[in-house]
């Protein structure tokens, strides 16, 4: 096998899985989607000698063959593409096995499955290198029952995504080595944050908020409560388990140091519209902040937890706000556009 070779074929993709799982009766099954903007594929592929089924996630670190379908062909959205991918393969390579590790009270009882914060993401088993990009071989996870995708306004669903990111939030929110030490990712998370969005900042019409863009990403880089924020957190990017109680989330593209209501309003504002928001919309950040509470303290951390409170409860409607400015420049027309969010960001904007 040839050192970081380039796929040309379907045959000699068959060829690396098999010889990086040491199993040559893998077969590639079919194609589940492209990857946004001719960047690459994900495959399902099967064992028939494990019966075992993998997902397989190419990713082309060239210079895509299809143009962005809203425009954004820029060199800056080529690197930051690049730089997503990387930082992905350094999330399921380097943290993921930390997010699926159980957290749970210390007592002579045995735990019940409520104290349990697990922060499901799937497994990784192989990682191989290519000329332009990699083959990421990881856990498929329908086949381990998170096979169940969300509609729109689904509140149900939308307080286990939300119980699912307090989890994963309070794996790192205290763990400073893995803050002061994450470099192979995004020093700020959120796949929409100013510093990596001057194009879009450009393209804002002038208005009051293009005036403060600078100070409410300020805001949310200084929060003193910042941990590791999944960065893309929206039902696109969650599978939930027929059991009706546990999801799983991919796509950590953009994974990197933040605060956690950033992850928190981008969630609410994929998952309800203006409806959805108006019925859901007050519930959110309280269940996101006791659910928080209870992951914090499954996890010992010894924190000043009123302070974070307050601290989230500022930030929460700036993140919105953060997310509205994004969108004025990206995608004006977005369905995500609406009352809610216009009105979460007068409120940010009329205390500056």
């Amino acid at each position: 096998m040839p050192a970081n070779p380039t796929i040309k074929n379907t045959s000699e993709f068959t060829s690396l899985i098999r010889h990086s799982l040491k199993d040559d009766s893998v077969d590639i099954q079919h194609t589940l989607q492209e990857l946004w903007s001719g960047y690459g594929s994900i495959v399902r592929c099967y064992s028939r000698s494990k019966d075992q089924s993998y997902i397989v996630k190419h990713i082309q670190t060239s210079t895509p063959l299809t143009e962005h379908p809203r425009g954004w062909n820029s060199d800056n959205s080529h690197q930051r593409k690049i730089k997503s991918y990387q930082v992905e393969t350094h999330f399921y390579r380097d943290y993921a096995a930390f997010c699926n590790k159980e957290c749970s009270q210390e007592n002579n009882q045995k735990s019940s499955q409520e104290h349990k914060q697990n922060s499901k993401v799937p497994t990784l088993y192989e990682v191989i290198e290519l000329a332009d990009g990699y083959l990421l071989v990881m856990e498929d996870l329908h086949a381990s029952g998170f096979s169940l995708i969300a509609d729109k306004n689904d509140w149900q669903k939308l307080k286990i995504a939300i119980t699912w990111l307090a989890s994963f939030h309070s794996k790192f929110m205290f763990n400073k080595f893995m803050l002061n030490n994450a470099d192979n990712l995004w020093a700020q998370g959120g796949y929409w944050h100013l510093d990596t969005r001057q194009d879009e900042l450009a393209a804002m019409p002038e208005s009051n908020l293009k005036q403060h863009a600078a100070l409410l990403d300020k805001r949310l880089k200084e929060a003193k409560y910042q941990t590791l924020i999944h960065g893309d957190a929206k039902f696109e990017n969650l599978c939930f388990h027929a059991d009706g109680n546990s999801v799983a989330a991919v796509d950590f593209q953009y994974v990197g140091r933040g605060v956690g209501v950033v992850d928190l309003a981008y969630l609410a504002g994929s998952a309800l519209d203006q409806s959805g928001l108006e019925e859901f919309g007050e519930l959110i950040l309280p269940f996101y902040l006791n659910a928080l509470k209870q992951a914090l303290a499954d996890t010992h951390s010894i924190i000043d937890f009123a302070e974070l409170s307050k601290e989230y409860q500022d930030l929460y409607p700036v993140a919105w706000a953060d997310f509205y400015r994004f969108l004025l420049g990206w995608n004006p027309k977005s369905w995500k556009v609406n009352d809610y969010i216009k009105q979460m960001t007068e409120k940010v904007l009329s205390s500056l």
